[in-house]
């Protein structure tokens, strides 16, 4: 049997109401065709049906897009009536659903709470941060709808966590972006994420700078009150040998990307033909990670030999294959440095 692993799947592609300017999904159209996208209820049993009956201690559904929303409330319930039906007594499952917020309704925020989704809410911060690259089609901010959409969220008792892209722009306002969360929106639970490709990543130097910044605010304010993703995986490294970020693990095999079509691949960064390594169907999901290419794709995550002596590789591993560089080494190398030699005092 294959190791504990979960799914990520995008139920609609890359179709969203949104048009972020960083989005590095959107251009999937390239691959599945221009139109709407939706998977088909056939693929979704068949899907359901055969995680559900691999023996692991959880399953977990992680329902991501594009705008995963868009696949409407009855897609979600009889995927939820699918899990009941494979399922069976003794079968943990759990679902996350990340979404831009704005299409929410009362419906969807009762569901989501009778059927206990954790939420992750895409928000970079204050309006004049988030609106700067994260509007409609017409170009008009979306940070309003968002912030309702939080609201209702938070009125349902759904449990959620902020996404906050990191970027060239918003790297230079880490305090701003922090305190905004933690202040104005009251959002206990943070996870930011770096942007190193585009019209606008952020440098080793921005991305070291602004988690020195949130690490010091962090530390000295809100360790009882406010969790960061990053700070808590190094806590579980550091102490239990453990990580939930899977860019501090040693392989890059913790999850499988379902496509709506049913296509299946390693990781939604490497969504392209040539890392395609089955179809739900067709090929058993038990199976894929045994592949040779699956396997190969694993082993990317190996560290260069630069980095085999420095003493932060067990907190970063080298950090993720798409902020690798030609030569294997991570362009934010020098910035993780600073961050982690200022946060662990060495």
């Amino acid at each position: 049997m294959p190791h504990p692993f979960s799914l990520l799947i995008k139920p609609v592609s890359c179709d969203c109401n949104l048009r972020c300017d960083y989005c590095f999904y959107s251009s999937k159209s390239e691959i599945f065709g221009h139109g709407k996208h939706l998977m088909s209820t056939t693929i979704l049993e068949k899907m359901c049906a055969e995680y559900l009956a691999i023996p692991m201690e959880t399953h977990l559904f992680c329902w991501q897009g594009g705008e995963p929303t868009l696949a409407g409330l009855d897609f979600y319930r009889q995927a939820v009536e699918y899990m009941k039906q494979y399922g069976g007594r003794g079968v943990n499952v759990s679902n996350t659903l990340q979404t831009n917020g704005t299409l929410l309704t009362e419906e969807w925020g009762e569901f989501l709470s009778e059927y206990k989704f954790l939420a992750g809410l895409s928000i970079d911060g204050p309006p004049s941060i988030h609106d700067h690259f994260r509007h409609n089609a017409s170009g008009a901010g979306s940070y309003r709808q968002v912030v309702t959409g939080g609201n209702l969220l938070r009125r349902h008792n759904v449990p959620f966590n902020s996404l906050t892209v990191v970027n060239g722009f918003s790297a230079n306002y880490p305090l701003e972006i922090y305190r905004h969360l933690r202040d104005e929106l009251g959002i206990s639970y943070h996870q930011y994420i770096e942007e190193t490709s585009g019209e606008n990543p952020v440098s080793a130097r921005q991305w070291g700078d602004f988690l020195i910044a949130v690490f010091d605010e962090w530390y000295t304010r809100d360790q009882e009150r406010v969790s960061v993703r990053l700070f808590d995986s190094i806590m579980n490294r550091l102490n239990a040998g453990q990580s939930a970020c899977c860019a501090m693990e040693t392989r890059c095999d913790q999850y499988l990307v379902i496509e709506h079509d049913g296509s299946i691949y390693p990781c939604d960064f490497h969504v392209f033909p040539e890392w395609k390594l089955g179809t739900i169907g067709k090929n058993p999901m038990a199976s894929v990670f045994t592949e040779k290419r699956s396997r190969e794709f694993a082993m990317r995550k190996r560290p260069p030999m630069e980095c085999l002596d420095c003493p932060y590789l067990h907190l970063c591993a080298a950090d993720c294959p798409r902020n690798r560089c030609a030569s294997g080494k991570s362009r934010l190398c020098e910035g993780w440095k600073r961050f982690f030699s200022h946060c662990l005092g060495t």
